[in-house]
């Protein structure tokens, strides 16, 4: 047992969580194995319920690892299913209204999830009565061990956080926990490419949700070479003004903050995608708040 590890008493009066994990047609059998695997089993301090989201159809090599889930492989778990694609929003709104726990926290198909994740996390969420807790995670890749490429960070403190979130998403989507109850009180995920997160902390915090980041890497986050080039064109430029408006008009950035993140957004979507992603590492990554540990 390890000191991330909580004790046989200490667990027995930590709340139950969920795992909400979305899966579609283009996620890779293997990746997925390993990702259920890590969210769940290889876990110290183990989910009380998987939820598996399935949107829309799937090919067989898939549709076997499910077989797998729904015979509780993985442990408990719950399979829903959309027979057409409908979108991560919808996926992911459907698993947090099906969730019979409170503590729902998050994971993705291709990534890990480290051992020590929930274990450092319910606690915390519990003790400290925290609505939504994130993590620092590393990128790795098929030629990038997990746990040597990149780090991601993000603010560790609350109010660190109400000051970065006008500027920049101040939550890593994949290593977050989040508190069921308060999620929908504010609508829960709503469809808007590639920010329905962003969307959802920002409606969150106006809702009154306490909020935090732990410093320590509890997620390996798979990059893969199309993944800064899928984050341009006009339609994700639409999600961000869209979503800039709805700040603007709530007052969680002001007129002259309004135009400097939508000309910040407009060079990001419009260069390359091998600028956009020098452009992310050394603007946005740097200027995260906290230290991260590996």
């Amino acid at each position: 047992m390890t000191s991330a590890d909580p004790s046989p008493t200490t667990a027995a009066r930590l709340p139950a969580f969920t795992v909400l994990m979305p899966l579609w047609r283009r996620d890779l059998p293997d990746r997925l194995e390993l990702a259920l695997r890590t969210a769940t089993l290889e876990q110290q301090h183990r989910p009380d319920l998987l939820i598996l989201t399935v949107d829309g159809p799937l090919p067989a090599v898939l549709e076997a690892v499910v077989d797998r889930v729904e015979q509780a492989e993985f442990g408990p778990a719950l399979v829903l299913r959309h027979d057409d694609h409908r979108g991560v929003a919808a996926a992911l709104q459907d698993g947090l209204e099906s969730s019979p726990h409170d503590l729902v926290a998050r994971a993705d198909a291709d990534d890990i999830c480290r051992p020590e994740r929930f274990a450092l996390q319910i606690p915390r969420m519990d003790e400290e009565g925290l609505d939504l807790l994130g993590s620092s995670m590393r990128e790795f890749s098929d030629q990038v061990p997990p746990g040597t490429g990149p780090l991601r960070t993000r603010p560790l403190q609350h109010e660190q956080i109400v000051r970065y979130l006008p500027h920049h998403s101040p939550f890593h989507h994949p290593t977050v926990v989040l508190r069921r109850s308060v999620a929908l009180a504010v609508g829960g995920y709503r469809d808007l490419a590639l920010l329905e997160d962003y969307w959802l902390w920002e409606r969150m915090m106006l809702g009154g949700a306490r909020m935090g980041n732990l410093p320590q890497v509890l997620v390996d986050y798979r990059v893969d070479e199309e993944l800064f080039a899928r984050r341009g064109g006009w339609r994700l430029f639409a999600s961000d003004v869209r979503l800039q408006r709805r700040m603007l008009l709530d007052r969680v950035v002001t007129p002259g903050g309004f135009l400097r993140n939508i000309v910040l957004r407009a060079t990001y979507r419009f260069v390359p995608g091998w600028a956009r992603r020098l452009g992310y590492r050394r603007f946005v990554e740097r200027s995260e708040t906290g230290p991260a540990t590996a």
